[in-house]
Protein backbone atom coordinates (compact mmCIF):
# COMPACT_ATOMS: atom_id res chain seq x y z
CA UNK A 1 0.00 0.00 0.00
CA UNK A 2 2.70 2.42 1.14
CA UNK A 3 4.44 2.05 -2.40
CA UNK A 4 1.68 2.64 -4.64
CA UNK A 5 0.83 5.41 -2.17
CA UNK A 6 4.31 6.76 -3.53
CA UNK A 7 3.75 5.73 -7.07
CA UNK A 8 0.49 8.19 -6.65
CA UNK A 9 2.40 10.93 -5.46
CA UNK A 10 5.03 10.70 -8.09
CA UNK A 11 2.53 10.83 -10.69
CA UNK A 12 0.68 13.51 -8.64
CA UNK A 13 4.01 16.33 -8.61
CA UNK A 14 5.08 15.05 -11.98
CA UNK A 15 2.03 17.19 -13.03
CA UNK A 16 2.87 20.97 -12.08
CA UNK A 17 -0.40 22.20 -13.59
CA UNK A 18 -2.59 19.51 -10.79
CA UNK A 19 -0.40 21.01 -7.98
CA UNK A 20 -1.79 24.34 -9.53
CA UNK A 21 -5.29 23.97 -9.29
CA UNK A 22 -5.23 22.41 -6.25
CA UNK A 23 -4.16 25.07 -3.88
CA UNK A 24 -6.49 27.36 -6.75
CA UNK A 25 -9.35 27.15 -5.28
CA UNK A 26 -7.88 28.12 -2.08
CA UNK A 27 -6.39 31.27 -3.72
CA UNK A 28 -9.72 31.82 -5.63
CA UNK A 29 -11.68 32.10 -1.74
CA UNK A 30 -8.65 34.65 -0.15
CA UNK A 31 -8.86 36.82 -3.28
CA UNK A 32 -12.14 37.06 -2.90
CA UNK A 33 -12.49 37.59 0.46
CA UNK A 34 -9.55 40.29 0.06
CA UNK A 35 -11.07 42.43 -2.68
CA UNK A 36 -14.75 42.19 -1.81
CA UNK A 37 -15.61 40.11 1.32
CA UNK A 38 -13.90 41.31 3.66
CA UNK A 39 -15.20 44.77 4.39
CA UNK A 40 -18.39 44.05 3.99
CA UNK A 41 -18.72 41.36 7.00
CA UNK A 42 -16.58 43.56 8.77
CA UNK A 43 -19.04 46.26 8.72
CA UNK A 44 -21.69 43.74 10.18
CA UNK A 45 -19.79 43.77 13.93
CA UNK A 46 -19.14 46.69 15.82
CA UNK A 47 -16.67 45.18 17.74
CA UNK A 48 -12.83 46.41 18.51
CA UNK A 49 -10.39 45.03 16.08
CA UNK A 50 -12.96 43.54 14.34
CA UNK A 51 -11.04 43.26 10.99
CA UNK A 52 -8.62 40.85 13.15
CA UNK A 53 -11.44 39.17 14.18
CA UNK A 54 -12.67 38.26 11.22
CA UNK A 55 -9.43 37.77 8.68
CA UNK A 56 -8.86 34.79 11.69
CA UNK A 57 -12.70 33.22 10.70
CA UNK A 58 -11.65 33.50 6.98
CA UNK A 59 -8.38 32.09 6.95
CA UNK A 60 -9.95 29.08 9.43
CA UNK A 61 -12.12 28.46 7.18
CA UNK A 62 -10.02 28.20 3.89
CA UNK A 63 -7.85 26.17 5.48
CA UNK A 64 -10.67 23.86 6.22
CA UNK A 65 -12.05 23.77 2.77
CA UNK A 66 -8.55 23.12 1.42
CA UNK A 67 -8.24 19.76 2.88
CA UNK A 68 -11.39 18.74 0.34
CA UNK A 69 -10.55 20.74 -2.58
CA UNK A 70 -6.52 19.60 -2.62
CA UNK A 71 -7.71 15.82 -1.63
CA UNK A 72 -9.68 16.17 -5.10
CA UNK A 73 -7.02 17.24 -7.18
CA UNK A 74 -4.98 14.25 -5.86
CA UNK A 75 -7.58 11.74 -6.93
CA UNK A 76 -7.05 12.96 -9.94
CA UNK A 77 -4.41 10.16 -10.81
CA UNK A 78 -7.08 7.54 -9.54
CA UNK A 79 -9.50 8.81 -13.11
CA UNK A 80 -6.46 8.50 -14.90
CA UNK A 81 -5.77 4.88 -13.95
CA UNK A 82 -9.17 4.09 -15.14
CA UNK A 83 -9.04 5.80 -18.53
CA UNK A 84 -5.86 4.34 -19.60
CA UNK A 85 -6.40 1.00 -17.95
CA UNK A 86 -4.28 0.67 -15.80
CA UNK A 87 -6.65 -0.23 -12.94
CA UNK A 88 -7.01 -3.44 -14.50
CA UNK A 89 -3.67 -4.54 -13.46
CA UNK A 90 -3.65 -3.35 -10.44
CA UNK A 91 -6.64 -5.51 -9.91
CA UNK A 92 -5.39 -8.75 -11.24
CA UNK A 93 -2.11 -8.20 -9.13
CA UNK A 94 -1.90 -9.96 -5.66
CA UNK A 95 -3.26 -7.59 -3.96
CA UNK A 96 -6.21 -6.79 -1.53
CA UNK A 97 -8.76 -4.42 -2.96
CA UNK A 98 -8.23 -2.16 0.31
CA UNK A 99 -4.90 -1.91 0.02
CA UNK A 100 -5.51 0.32 -3.31
CA UNK A 101 -8.27 1.95 -1.68
CA UNK A 102 -5.37 2.91 0.57
CA UNK A 103 -2.88 3.45 -1.15
CA UNK A 104 -4.92 6.01 -2.99
CA UNK A 105 -6.22 7.59 -0.07
CA UNK A 106 -2.65 8.16 1.46
CA UNK A 107 -1.38 9.44 -1.77
CA UNK A 108 -4.11 11.97 -1.46
CA UNK A 109 -3.98 12.28 2.51
CA UNK A 110 -0.26 13.59 1.84
CA UNK A 111 -0.52 16.03 -0.49
CA UNK A 112 -4.08 17.06 0.86
CA UNK A 113 -2.04 17.59 4.34
CA UNK A 114 0.91 19.23 2.93
CA UNK A 115 -1.53 21.88 1.04
CA UNK A 116 -3.05 22.56 3.51
CA UNK A 117 -0.15 23.21 5.83
CA UNK A 118 0.78 26.16 2.63
CA UNK A 119 -2.51 27.61 2.93
CA UNK A 120 -2.19 28.12 6.90
CA UNK A 121 1.13 29.32 6.33
CA UNK A 122 -0.15 31.85 3.84
CA UNK A 123 -2.81 32.93 6.13
CA UNK A 124 -0.87 33.18 9.20
CA UNK A 125 1.12 35.52 7.25
CA UNK A 126 -1.58 37.57 5.83
CA UNK A 127 -3.27 37.77 9.52
CA UNK A 128 0.28 39.15 10.82
CA UNK A 129 0.91 41.52 7.61
CA UNK A 130 -2.51 43.08 8.59
CA UNK A 131 -2.08 43.87 12.24
CA UNK A 132 -3.09 40.60 13.72
CA UNK A 133 -1.07 38.25 16.15
CA UNK A 134 0.43 34.90 15.21
CA UNK A 135 -0.69 31.98 16.93
CA UNK A 136 0.96 30.47 19.90
CA UNK A 137 2.70 27.65 20.33
CA UNK A 138 0.29 25.43 21.45
CA UNK A 139 -2.40 27.25 18.83
CA UNK A 140 0.09 25.77 16.42
CA UNK A 141 0.07 22.23 17.58
CA UNK A 142 -3.86 22.30 17.65
CA UNK A 143 -4.44 23.53 14.31
CA UNK A 144 -1.90 20.93 12.87
CA UNK A 145 -3.66 17.78 14.70
CA UNK A 146 -7.05 19.51 13.03
CA UNK A 147 -5.59 19.51 9.80
CA UNK A 148 -4.61 15.89 10.11
CA UNK A 149 -8.05 14.86 10.91
CA UNK A 150 -9.70 17.11 8.75
CA UNK A 151 -7.40 15.65 5.75
CA UNK A 152 -8.10 12.12 6.52
CA UNK A 153 -12.16 12.58 6.56
CA UNK A 154 -11.68 14.85 3.60
CA UNK A 155 -9.68 12.53 1.64
CA UNK A 156 -12.26 9.10 2.38
CA UNK A 157 -15.18 11.26 1.42
CA UNK A 158 -13.92 12.61 -2.06
CA UNK A 159 -12.35 9.19 -2.83
CA UNK A 160 -15.91 7.49 -2.36
CA UNK A 161 -16.72 10.21 -4.55
CA UNK A 162 -14.87 9.82 -7.52
CA UNK A 163 -14.62 6.06 -7.05
CA UNK A 164 -17.84 6.43 -9.25
CA UNK A 165 -16.12 8.52 -12.10
CA UNK A 166 -14.66 6.75 -15.21
CA UNK A 167 -14.21 9.39 -17.13
CA UNK A 168 -11.61 12.86 -17.21
CA UNK A 169 -15.12 15.09 -18.24
CA UNK A 170 -17.00 13.61 -14.88
CA UNK A 171 -14.28 14.25 -12.54
CA UNK A 172 -13.60 18.14 -14.09
CA UNK A 173 -17.62 18.60 -13.21
CA UNK A 174 -17.35 17.30 -10.01
CA UNK A 175 -14.12 19.07 -9.07
CA UNK A 176 -15.83 22.19 -10.31
CA UNK A 177 -18.96 21.73 -8.65
CA UNK A 178 -17.30 21.10 -5.56
CA UNK A 179 -15.18 23.77 -5.82
CA UNK A 180 -18.03 26.31 -5.84
CA UNK A 181 -20.50 24.79 -3.40
CA UNK A 182 -17.47 24.04 -1.00
CA UNK A 183 -17.40 27.43 0.22
CA UNK A 184 -21.51 27.61 0.56
CA UNK A 185 -21.81 24.67 2.60
CA UNK A 186 -18.97 25.05 4.86
CA UNK A 187 -19.93 28.67 5.93
CA UNK A 188 -17.00 30.40 4.56
CA UNK A 189 -18.31 33.27 2.17
CA UNK A 190 -21.57 33.62 4.24
CA UNK A 191 -22.03 33.48 8.55
CA UNK A 192 -23.62 30.30 9.23
CA UNK A 193 -26.37 32.99 11.02
CA UNK A 194 -26.66 34.66 7.92
CA UNK A 195 -28.67 31.57 5.95
CA UNK A 196 -32.18 30.37 6.06
CA UNK A 197 -32.48 27.82 8.95
CA UNK A 198 -32.79 24.82 6.41
CA UNK A 199 -29.22 25.62 4.77
CA UNK A 200 -27.32 26.05 8.39
CA UNK A 201 -28.49 22.84 9.19
CA UNK A 202 -27.23 21.45 5.29
CA UNK A 203 -23.85 23.37 6.96
CA UNK A 204 -23.71 22.11 10.44
CA UNK A 205 -24.73 18.29 8.71
CA UNK A 206 -21.88 18.25 6.02
CA UNK A 207 -18.65 16.62 7.63
CA UNK A 208 -15.81 19.03 6.59
CA UNK A 209 -17.92 21.75 8.58
CA UNK A 210 -17.00 20.60 11.65
CA UNK A 211 -13.41 20.65 10.69
CA UNK A 212 -14.39 24.50 10.17
CA UNK A 213 -15.84 24.73 13.36
CA UNK A 214 -12.82 23.51 15.04
CA UNK A 215 -9.99 25.74 13.02
CA UNK A 216 -12.33 28.61 13.66
CA UNK A 217 -12.27 27.99 17.58
CA UNK A 218 -8.59 27.70 17.56
CA UNK A 219 -7.69 30.32 15.13
CA UNK A 220 -10.36 32.67 16.74
CA UNK A 221 -10.02 32.29 20.38
CA UNK A 222 -7.32 34.80 21.16
CA UNK A 223 -8.86 37.60 18.92
CA UNK A 224 -12.57 36.93 20.19
CA UNK A 225 -11.06 37.60 24.14
CA UNK A 226 -9.32 40.95 22.69
CA UNK A 227 -12.75 41.86 20.66
CA UNK A 228 -15.40 40.72 23.49
CA UNK A 229 -13.30 42.12 26.70
CA UNK A 230 -15.76 43.91 28.79
CA UNK A 231 -18.60 42.94 26.89
CA UNK A 232 -21.39 40.72 28.28
CA UNK A 233 -20.94 36.81 27.55
CA UNK A 234 -24.22 36.50 26.15
CA UNK A 235 -22.89 38.79 23.07
CA UNK A 236 -19.87 36.81 22.41
CA UNK A 237 -22.23 33.42 22.72
CA UNK A 238 -24.45 35.07 20.06
CA UNK A 239 -21.20 35.93 18.08
CA UNK A 240 -20.20 32.29 18.38
CA UNK A 241 -23.31 31.03 17.03
CA UNK A 242 -23.63 33.89 14.01
CA UNK A 243 -19.85 32.87 12.73
CA UNK A 244 -20.04 29.15 13.06
CA UNK A 245 -17.31 29.15 16.07
CA UNK A 246 -20.20 26.65 17.43
CA UNK A 247 -22.98 24.54 16.05
CA UNK A 248 -26.31 24.26 18.00
CA UNK A 249 -28.41 21.37 17.12
CA UNK A 250 -31.94 22.44 19.13
CA UNK A 251 -30.75 22.59 23.17
CA UNK A 252 -27.53 21.22 22.59
CA UNK A 253 -24.26 23.06 21.28
CA UNK A 254 -21.46 20.67 20.22
CA UNK A 255 -18.34 20.66 21.75
CA UNK A 256 -14.69 19.97 20.38
CA UNK A 257 -15.19 15.90 21.06
CA UNK A 258 -18.15 15.95 18.89
CA UNK A 259 -16.92 17.86 15.77
CA UNK A 260 -13.60 15.01 16.35
CA UNK A 261 -16.13 11.91 16.90
CA UNK A 262 -17.67 13.26 12.78
CA UNK A 263 -14.75 13.45 11.36
CA UNK A 264 -13.13 9.69 12.58
CA UNK A 265 -16.57 8.64 11.80
CA UNK A 266 -16.65 10.18 8.54
CA UNK A 267 -12.78 8.88 7.44
CA UNK A 268 -13.94 5.22 8.66
CA UNK A 269 -17.58 5.54 7.07
CA UNK A 270 -16.56 6.11 3.55
CA UNK A 271 -13.43 4.20 3.55
CA UNK A 272 -15.61 1.11 4.16
CA UNK A 273 -17.89 2.41 1.26
CA UNK A 274 -14.81 3.12 -0.95
CA UNK A 275 -13.33 -0.32 -0.48
CA UNK A 276 -17.26 -1.91 -1.15
CA UNK A 277 -17.55 0.41 -4.15
CA UNK A 278 -14.02 -0.45 -5.70
CA UNK A 279 -14.63 -4.26 -4.86
CA UNK A 280 -17.88 -4.40 -7.33
CA UNK A 281 -16.06 -2.99 -10.42
CA UNK A 282 -13.79 -4.78 -11.96
CA UNK A 283 -11.65 -0.99 -13.29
Amino acid sequence: MINFAGRNLKIFLRQKSAVFFSLLGVFVIIGLYVVFLGDVWATEFDLPDKDILMNNWIIAGIVSVASITTAMGAFQTMVEDRIKKNSKDFFSAPIKRFQIVGGYILSAYIVGVFMCLVAFALGEAYIVFSGGELLSAEGMIKAIAVILLSTAASSSLVFFMVSFFSSSSAFSTASTVLGTLIGFVTGIYLPIGSLPDGVQWVVKLFPVSHSAALMRQVMMDSAMQNSFDGIPESYLDDFKEMVGVVYNYGDYTAVPLTHVIVLLGTAALFFVLAVVNVSRKRA
